[in-house]
Formats: C-alpha cells, sequence, structure tokens
C-alpha cells in the first residue's frame, strides 16, 4: 500500500518574460544547483513554489506510466486518509495543447478510481495530472501564490527601487535555503528586499544611513505586518556583526551617486560581517569585489526595458 509521502522526483513549472529570463535561470541554479532551457525543471529537490515569481507549480511525483491507464492501475492503490482531494490536469508549458474537455474529462477518469474523499470546490490536497515528454506523471499537486503581488502598492516608494519580482528573485539567489542563517540588507532603501524576505520567513535585519528611507521602510514594513523585522539607521561602513549573506542594492540615483573608493569601502565592509554577498548594481564592480576578497560564482544580467540593466552577482 502507497502513502502520499513516497516522492522521488518533483516537477516544476515557470512562466517569466523576455526579460526575466537569465534571472529566472540564475534563481533556478541557487535553488537547484543547475537550470532548465524550457519552463520546465525536474529534480529531487522540494521547494515552496510560492517562494519564486516564476514558479507555477511543484508536482511531486506518486506515479508515472505510458498511459491513463497505466497511470489508473498504479494509483489506485494509493490512500489519501486525512485530506480532501481533487484532481487537476496540468498544462505542459512546452508540449501539446487539449482542449478545456478533454482536460476535464482526463481529470474524472484519474479522479474516479482513487480511494479518498473528493472536494471539488475547496479540496485540502491537490493532485496534478499532465503529459512530459511522452509519459504522464502524477502526484501531489501545491500551487504558487503570488505574495509579491499584494508588496506592490506600498505606502512608500521610489521610481528607482528593485520591482517587488525581481526583489523576491534577489532574495531566493542569496538564500535559496535559510534555516539558520542570519541576513542584512545595509542599504535598504524603501525595503523591498526586506518585505520579500520577511513575506519567507527569513531572519533580516535592514538599515540606511538615510534617515527619511529609513523611516520609509518601517512604514513599509509595519504595512504589511512585518514591523518586527529591525531597520537602523547606519553608514555600511559602519557595520559590525557577523551575518551569513549580506543583499546589496548598490546605490545609484542622482541623490546616491558614490565614488569608486567609497564603492571599495562599501565591499571591504562587507567582506568584514558577511560570508556571502548578493550584489546589484547597474556599475561594473568586478574589481571592487576582486579587492575586497570575494569571488563571484555566479551572475546575470536582469532587464527592466531596452535601455535599463541590472547585474546580479553572486559572491562569496
Amino acid at each position: 500500500m502507497t502513502t502520499v509521502n513516497e516522492v522521488k522526483q518533483s516537477i516544476y513549472t515557470y512562466s517569466y518574460t523576455k526579460e526575466e529570463r537569465f534571472i529566472c535561470k540564475l534563481e533556478m541554479r541557487a535553488f537547484f544547483g543547475f537550470d532548465s532551457e524550457s519552463n520546465i525543471l525536474e529534480t529531487s529537490v522540494q521547494v515552496d513554489p510560492s517562494r519564486s515569481p516564476f514558479m507555477k507549480e511543484r508536482l511531486d511525483v506518486l506515479a508515472e506510466g505510458s498511459s491513463i491507464e497505466e497511470i489508473i492501475k498504479k494509483t489506485e492503490h494509493i490512500i489519501f486518509k486525512e485530506k480532501t482531494i481533487k484532481v487537476v490536469f496540468i498544462k505542459n508549458p512546452s508540449g501539446e495543447s487539449r482542449s478545456f474537455s478533454d482536460r476535464r474529462d482526463i481529470e474524472r477518469e484519474v479522479g474516479f478510481y482513487l480511494q479518498g474523499d473528493v472536494d471539488l470546490k475547496e479540496p485540502e490536497q491537490l493532485l496534478g495530472i499532465m503529459n512530459l515528454n511522452g509519459k504522464w506523471l502524477f502526484g501531489a499537486l501545491f500551487l504558487s501564490e503570488s505574495v509579491w503581488f499584494k508588496h506592490q502598492q506600498k505606502p512608500y516608494e521610489y521610481s528607482t527601487a528593485l520591482s517587488t519580482r525581481m526583489a523576491r528573485s534577489v532574495v531566493n539567489i542569496a538564500v535559496p535555503d535559510p534555516v539558520g542563517l542570519k541576513v542584512i540588507d545595509p542599504c535598504c532603501g524603501i525595503g523591498t528586499v526586506l518585505i520579500e524576505a520577511s513575506s519567507m520567513g527569513i531572519d533580516i535585519v535592514g538599515s540606511d544611513m538615510n534617515p527619511k528611507v529609513m523611516y520609509g521602510s518601517q512604514k513599509n514594513l509595519a504595512h504589511f505586518g512585518y514591523e518586527t523585522t529591525p531597520v537602523n539607521l547606519a553608514d555600511m561602513r559602519k557595520i559590525s556583526g557577523d551575518y551569513d549573506v549580506a543583499i546589496i542594492d548598490m546605490p545609484y540615483n542622482l541623490c546616491s551617486v558614490i565614488t569608486e573608493e567609497e564603492q571599495l569601502e562599501m565591499f571591504e565592509s562587507a567582506r568584514s560581517f558577511a560570508k556571502k554577498v548578493l550584489v546589484v548594481t547597474i556599475d561594473p564592480v568586478d574589481k571592487f569585489i576582486s579587492q575586497a576578497g570575494f569571488t563571484i560564482v555566479d551572475r546575470c544580467i536582469a532587464t527592466k526595458n531596452k535601455t535599463f540593466f541590472r547585474e546580479v552577482l553572486v559572491c562569496e
């Protein structure tokens, strides 16, 4: 007899724009150690799909077969005891298209033979069926919730701040597994990164040398219920402590012009309090990162439009 906990493979489906392609792939590499050329990724690693702004869903495979009939034979012994269930057909973003009626027929056919209480309106556990590379896959389905979308309407906003989608991906790239890690955003601005990290339960603190900006960050965090996330007034070059990861969105607007000497000082300071640094920058800073004692281990270019580019650098 099989239980729903026996999972050896997970399938993730993705959705991203042309401009987001490279940062999405960098996020894949952070989570899984590799990326995918398609909108589908197969791995044994399980990540909550709501963490990523690009993941649509995760299917934890319980059975596979060459036909729907084979799937039914393999799943009729799976017992769903504790939760009500519903079968959902998963569209393959890289595969053939099926009509609405065909998808519903497949859902009904597979669901008819399952052992469990079905609830089509408010199921406690979704079950997915999809066709991938000629094989049928069935398993527990987890949909992504667009948490980042709720954070778009902040009381305080800057036009030059990271988008909530990019900020969420940046946090994932910097901290793919947050368990036991202490994180700092030493140039937190209005708190976009802090909000995304806090919503994922990451232990993070923020600081900024501009008191007005720090105030806006505190208000934004409180607006979304994260007022317990600390935000301090501090020059990054004077920060002390011991952090596992620092996320640095380099100042670049007209009110935050810094010299090359100041950039080097920022990275040297980061080296003193963080083991790993993720840098977001519009200027080339490789030499300063190297001079400060970091090594760039991965990177990508993220575009906002055809004329505005940011580099995301993972440094250890």
